[in-house]
């Protein structure tokens, strides 16, 4: 699973509002996210079979016979064990607790320009109320600046692919990456970060620090390496660095105004949508459409998304790329797109006669589309379909029982579908048959699992989570660290029940990343004192972690450090960058770390 960008630190499971990191490390503000209450976050709630609750702690599933006891079937149907029957994790988004689709926040929710990540400040909402649509996407902007560049500025192409771009004279490229000894450039780059290094630590193989960030502070999305390039987007600019030295892959682009959107994936060809404002207002919208090939930077086709009907808003849009189609998604629509040629394919719009909206879109392997339906109705319930990413016709539909809400899609290929109950406080995880909407299975595993999903700048980012991934025969999740190491546990596609779990070789929490070769390849977060490691698990007969990297120890504190971040294990190395930039760390910050032997 190539890994999406926007993923704050974990601390609770399936989306759960994250812990802002410890002690708001590098410049990061301690910020509560929407539904917080207490020290970590969560609403008191009474403790394990009756106990009083821990301030501050997530709920605790009640005890019950068996590994889910006899309890109703799925969506209120005769008793099964398991299916739809497990608690919801704290801080999900209850179902339609907005206006139809991913538009415009609902009543009383935190909203509005200038909201930084996790709403205003604290709020003191229940863990099961619905997300802001579009606050995050309309305030939050991307940032990254490399310290003594000049850059060309985007006028793009036109609507038929013709560039009419405009530059500075005699752009430069952008300032090398600093090779982590010393001898870099800026306040950061005179820092070592290789010292005392040990034998068996792997080293910094180069790092970029991060750029000054608005006051407010500033998103830093994305993270692609391709083909010996990596690229990484924020505020009003992409940079490109060669990933065997640092050195810039090609002239670093300024766009007019911030970046408000880009699309996780890339084409089958290596271009990424990004999309940014068209003004410095608050309430400016986030209409501009630009292609660029991760290879050579050059720009592609530009277009300005056109809103559709009243209700329609193009303050933050969903980007997603699957084959050769672009997904533009907004409130209550999408535009699918040739990646290649620039023209239009076709609109996803609402149906029955405006009873469902689209709500959310995924890339990759497949093109799925959340639908939410009847909002505030009798007949209130969400879907999902597969497109075809070509025509846009239907595949399949999926239709969810009343009081469910799809949060997330863990996986496109096999499909995996995360689904909470706000009433009932439970939460379900099902594995679709290839090519239906068929069940092939449902986890059937009573752990509090943890990975990590980001907030979603619309009103739901299905592809938000990190830390888990899955492969034809197992789903891979990391449960919550509480005290000591957590475990990976590998869950059968089959059957929904553990195959085997793993614990963490450090105290800390590891995270699946991918599959590859055969293997499982995790990320072992930081302690305060020990670095990260990147290791592999075997998926069939032992599966005792071995370190393929071991981070350097002087390294810890930047890890941990980052807000919120991206990450990704190519080709022996690892890259680590942070996807949100404070406005008060100037200059002593970092934004990217590559590692390797």
């Amino acid at each position: 699973m190539t890994q999406p960008p926007n993923q704050p630190p974990h601390g609770g499971g399936f989306g759960a509002p994250q812990d802002p990191g410890q002690g708001g490390g590098y410049g990061y503000p301690q910020q509560q996210q929407p539904g917080q209450a207490g020290p970590y976050g969560y609403p008191q709630q009474p403790g394990p079979y009756g106990q009083p609750a821990q301030p501050g702690q997530p709920p605790q599933q009640p005890a019950q016979p068996g590994p889910y006891g006899q309890q109703p079937g799925p969506y209120g149907q005769p008793a099964q064990p398991g299916p739809y029957s497990q608690p919801t994790q704290p801080g999900q988004a209850g179902p339609y607790g907005q206006q139809p689709g991913y538009g415009y926040p609902g009543p009383g929710q935190p909203g509005g320009p200038g909201t930084p990540p996790g709403g205003a400040g604290g709020g003191g909402k229940g863990p099961f109320k619905g997300r802001t649509a579009v606050i995050v996407a309309a305030a939050v902007a991307a940032l990254l600046v490399a310290g003594g560049a000049v850059y060309a500025v985007v006028g793009g192409g036109d609507d038929d692919g013709k560039k009419t771009e405009s530059k500075k004279k005699n752009p430069k490229s952008s300032a090398p990456a600093n090779p982590g000894d010393g001898s870099g450039d800026g306040y950061a780059g005179k820092e070592d970060l290789n010292e005392g290094r040990q034998a068996d630590e792997a080293k910094v193989l180069w790092y970029k620090e991060a750029p000054k960030a608005p006051g407010k502070g500033a998103d830093a999305p994305g993270m692609w390496v391709k083909d010996g390039i990596a690229v990484k987007a924020a505020y009003k600019e992409l940079l490109a660095y060669h990933v065997d030295g640092g050195k810039p892959a090609w002239s670093a682009i300024e766009f007019p105004q911030e970046i408000c959107a880009a699309s996780p994936q890339y084409s089958e060809d290596g271009k990424i949508a990004v999309a940014y404002k068209n003004g410095i207002k608050s309430g400016a919208d986030c209409n501009q459409l630009q292609i660029v090939d991760l290879k050579t930077g050059e720009k592609g086709w530009k277009k300005e998304i056109k809103e559709e009907g009243l209700f329609d808003s193009t303050l933050g849009l969903e980007l997603s790329i699957t084959g050769d189609t672009l997904m533009v998604g907004r409130s209550q629509s999408g535009t699918a797109y040739s990646v290649s040629g620039g023209h239009e394919k076709f609109v996803a719009r609402k149906k029955d006669e405006g009873a469902c909206f689209p709500a959310g879109f995924t890339g990759g392997d497949r093109m799925l589309m959340a639908l939410s339906c009847g909002a505030s109705t009798p007949t209130e319930h969400d879907e999902i379909v597969e497109l075809d990413p070509e025509s846009g016709s239907t595949k399949w539909t999926k239709k969810f029982p009343k009081g469910w809400r799809l949060e997330h899609v863990y996986s496109t290929s096999p499909t995996v579908l995360y689904a909470t109950n706000q009433d009932k406080k439970q939460w379900n995880i099902t594995t679709l048959k290839p090519g239906s909407s068929a069940t092939r299975s449902e986890v059937q595993v009573n752990d509090d699992f943890a990975p990590e999903c980001g907030w979603g700048g619309l009103g739901r980012d299905l592809q938000a989570c990190a830390g888990v991934t899955a492969d034809d025969k197992y789903l891979y999740l990391p449960t919550k660290k509480t005290t000591g190491a957590n475990e990976i546990v590998a869950i059968s596609l089959d059957s929904g029940k553990a195959a085997w779990r793993q614990k963490s070789p450090q105290d800390t929490s590891m995270l699946p990343m991918k599959t590859q070769g055969g293997d499982l390849l995790a990320y072992v977060e930081p302690s305060y004192d020990s670095a990260g490691q990147v290791v592999s698990l075997g998926t069939s007969g032992s599966h005792t972690p071995k370190t393929l990297l071991k981070h350097p120890a002087g390294t810890s504190k930047i890890e941990n450090g980052f807000f919120s971040k991206a990450f990704d294990y190519v080709d022996g190395r690892f890259y680590l960058s942070t996807t949100r930039l404070s406005g008060s760390a100037q200059g002593r910050e970092k934004l990217m770390l590559a590692y390797g032997k």
